[in-house]
């Protein structure tokens, strides 16, 4: 275990010294050549101070996100290898005799000590935008949304994993594939309820104030046969200083949403321009089509895990404190597997959403035929938010699930011509 465990730490160690050398000193941001002097040129709507302070805020950004992510796989390898998941089984099965309650018990304790232990990380990240005044929340607003946060997930988590444990021991070998049958429903019905449940719990939906820009908005939406009341404002300027609106929920639930900074910040032809790119997602069907995606990965996913899940607990059931698939100590390897795969494949599914970007951009520029505020919304939005025009390569592939701003920019100006 210990040889386990301190090669674990070890290649923690060395996975965190990579990237910290990679987005730090060895990967470059810095614009083409070919480029310099183009309106993808920072020097072309920023000052040398938010130059700087965009280079700095991102890679920090970027190191604390691609450091964090295995942080969580880390977690849930050390609660194996310890035998602190089949300690905490064993304390559950002791409290009470229900299998379902011993399930909720066990994944509570787990989710609190995940949760308690990733908080600081969590809030370095909150410091840093806090530090470079992105972020405007309190330090009580911002523990509110983390306690919002654990609740939200434990009990998405509980309905879960009482259904995949009831499948593990009644179908050992086909659960993978009734789980997902299970997860099309499901993944539909919390799109659903989303805008109108869950999102309500962080912050403030009313409709938009200013009735005439709604007017111009919801005329636009009619040319796109977009079947709009209304349109929504949220109130993120209590969090953060950043801008962007966006498209939610399925059905009669979807929403078109702006955020209240966007409306300050941006002159209404940026934001029409904006409100015409969330209408290209709805008329290109963009949330459809990233539901579809989400479950053709989730098949293969569930079917790799089932897999994996059965070879590790027959080669390394010892060191992981694991003798069958079908125990409640099981669920960490479960999560870290999931976690892991999630992570693997985010470059292809940033790659879909970048290309979902485009399109809505597209879509947009030619819906309001304004080039020139197609630009201006662009260059504001990566001044605003201290956004680097032309990330790393690796960077990019990992994390943006937008294209990059040099990229939007460039498209926009060729389509502009």
């Amino acid at each position: 275990m210990r040889r386990w465990l301190t090669g674990a730490v070890l290649i923690y160690f060395l996975y965190g010294l990579f990237m910290y050398w990679y987005i730090f000193m060895g990967a470059d941001s810095g614009l083409p050549k070919g480029l310099q002097g183009t309106a993808a040129d920072p020097a072309q709507f920023m000052n040398g101070r938010e130059q700087m302070l965009t280079d700095e805020y991102s890679k920090m950004k970027d190191f604390i996100f691609l450091v964090t992510v295995p942080f969580e796989w880390f977690l849930y390898f050390v609660v194996l290898i310890t035998g602190l998941s089949r300690k905490m089984q064993k304390w559950a099965e002791g409290t009470v005799k229900f299998s379902v309650l011993q399930t909720l018990i066990f994944l509570f304790w787990l989710s609190l000590l995940v949760s308690v232990l990733s908080l600081p990380v969590n809030y370095l990240s909150h410091m840093v935008s806090e530090t470079y005044h992105i972020s405007t929340q309190s330090l009580s607003g911002w523990l509110k949304d983390q306690l919002i946060d654990f609740w939200v997930n434990f009990l998405t988590m509980a309905v879960l994993a009482i259904v995949l444990l009831w499948l593990i021991r009644k179908f050992e070998k086909r659960w993978w594939l009734y789980a997902w049958l299970l997860s099309i429903p499901f993944t539909l019905f919390l799109m659903f309820i989303q805008p109108v449940v869950i999102d309500p719990l962080y912050n403030k939906f009313y409709p938009l104030q200013n009735k005439q820009l709604e007017t111009k908005i919801l005329a636009m939406a009619h040319q796109a046969n977009i079947p709009a009341d209304h349109v929504y404002e949220v109130n993120m300027s209590a969090k953060t200083s950043t801008m962007n609106a966006y498209v939610t929920g399925i059905g009669s639930n979807s929403r078109i949403v702006l955020w209240d900074t966007t409306l300050k910040k941006l002159k209404e032809n940026e934001i029409l321009f904006i409100m015409a790119h969330e209408m290209g997602h709805y008329v290109m069907k963009h949330i459809y089509i990233g539901i579809a995606v989400y479950l053709a990965l989730s098949f293969v996913g569930l079917f790799l895990v089932q897999k994996l899940m059965g070879w590790l607990i027959r080669r390394r059931g010892k060191l992981l404190k694991l003798s069958s698939v079908r125990e409640i100590s099981a669920l960490p390897l479960f999560l870290l597997l999931i976690s892991f795969l999630t992570f693997a494949v985010s470059p292809v599914t940033n790659w879909i959403s970048r290309a979902q970007e485009k399109s809505a951009d597209l879509y947009a520029m030619e819906m309001t035929g304004d080039h020139k505020a197609a630009v201006k919304t662009f260059q504001e939005l990566s001044r605003n938010s201290l956004s680097q025009v032309n990330p790393p390569e690796l960077v990019k592939i990992l994390r943006y699930n937008h294209p990059t701003m040099s990229e939007r920019i460039l498209y926009l100006e060729e389509e502009g011509k």
